[in-house]
């Protein structure tokens, strides 16, 4: 282990909302070692909100990719090397944020090297996902960029809900939530398959519906087919930290393999996580020290069928999706 004496230091996230919040571990990491040293951090404009008031953050960067992206990226480019970073680490694996990490004018830079720009790096390190069962979780990959500077041991991710936000639910009637939605056809739980374990969940349950503006029209469906009286549409009209709050103090949360089960491990909520086409030896699983993977017990030749899930089931049978609605119900136990 190499203790260098760091005084700014850079953490480069712009992929999606899962992503920051797994990255987020870094930064725990990285307080932990060097507590007096600036963290900033790099993500794509739209989740900035995951880092409101982040106690060991000193600055968001935000890269606007929906408007005169490469423009903006050039402006960023400048904007970081005049900030003067001692150690950049980039957890992207593209060209882009290999521009600006290269740019960036650090003495330390680390990244994977499946980077495009890695040998520009003065630390590069091997990335893979090949689904073994003994295969990392994305987090300790994460961590492994700074391992030299710091240790080899996990910390969890965290995010940090305001007060208020907690003092909102905690004493809220009990209650699940339920993220339905995903990015990805064959990663999210059919909706057919969520409206049935809706209508088993007992009547002095809450059910609320957790989601972004997207989601909306799914949940609202959900709302309107169910039987259950207490169903809560909440998509769209919460923000990220609000949603963690209201999962953590939840009896159970139930998700896909996408973005609300990070934030369950990130407040360490209890979770049931529903792998679809993709598996959790990839290493994006639950963290919670209270966590469930529900998956097909069929033996699929096709399964997984990809790293990131498919628009469409490339065998048209979805087989991957079928799961017994009892085995989520008897998680409420």
């Amino acid at each position: 282990m190499n203790l260098a004496s760091f005084r700014k230091i850079l953490v480069i996230q712009t992929a999606f909302i899962g992503d920051v919040v797994l990255a987020t571990a870094l930064l725990e990491k990285l307080h932990q070692y060097y507590p007096t040293a600036r963290l900033d951090f790099l993500l794509r404009k739209g989740n900035e909100g995951l880092l409101h008031q982040h106690p060991f953050v000193g600055e968001v960067l935000v890269w606007d990719k929906q408007s005169s992206k490469y423009l903006n990226l050039i402006r960023l480019a400048f904007d970081i090397r005049r900030r003067d970073y001692d150690l950049v680490v980039n957890l992207q694996r593209f060209f882009s944020t290999g521009f600006l990490m290269a740019f960036s004018g650090a003495k330390s830079i680390a990244c994977f090297d499946k980077n495009p720009l890695s040998w520009l790096a003065t630390h590069a390190v091997r990335h893979e996902i090949d689904g073994h069962e003994m295969e990392l979780h994305e987090v300790d990959r994460n961590l492994s960029l700074i391992a030299q500077w710091t240790d080899n041991q996990r910390v969890m991710p965290r995010i940090y809900p305001p007060n208020a936000a907690f003092s909102s639910f905690e004493f809220l009637e009990k209650y699940i939530t339920i993220s339905p939605a995903s990015v990805w056809f064959t990663k999210q739980f059919p909706k057919e398959k969520w409206l049935k374990f809706m209508d088993g969940v007992g009547d002095d349950t809450t059910i609320f519906l957790l989601g972004g503006k997207g989601d909306l029209a799914l949940c609202n469906w959900l709302k309107e087919a169910t039987n259950h009286p207490k169903a809560i549409v909440k998509a769209g009209h919460l923000t990220f930290l609000e949603s963690a709050a209201l999962m953590k103090h939840a009896m159970m949360n139930y998700v896909n393999d996408s973005a609300p089960l990070h934030f369950a491990s990130a407040v360490n909520a209890p979770v049931v996580a529903i792998f679809c086409s993709t598996i959790p030896s990839f290493g994006f699983g639950p963290l919670s020290t209270k966590s469930f993977v529900i998956e097909t017990q069929e033996k699929l030749a096709c399964r997984p069928c990809g790293l990131h899930g498919k628009s469409t089931c490339p065998k048209q049978h979805f087989g991957c999706s079928e799961i017994l609605i009892e085995r989520l119900l008897e998680k409420l136990d």
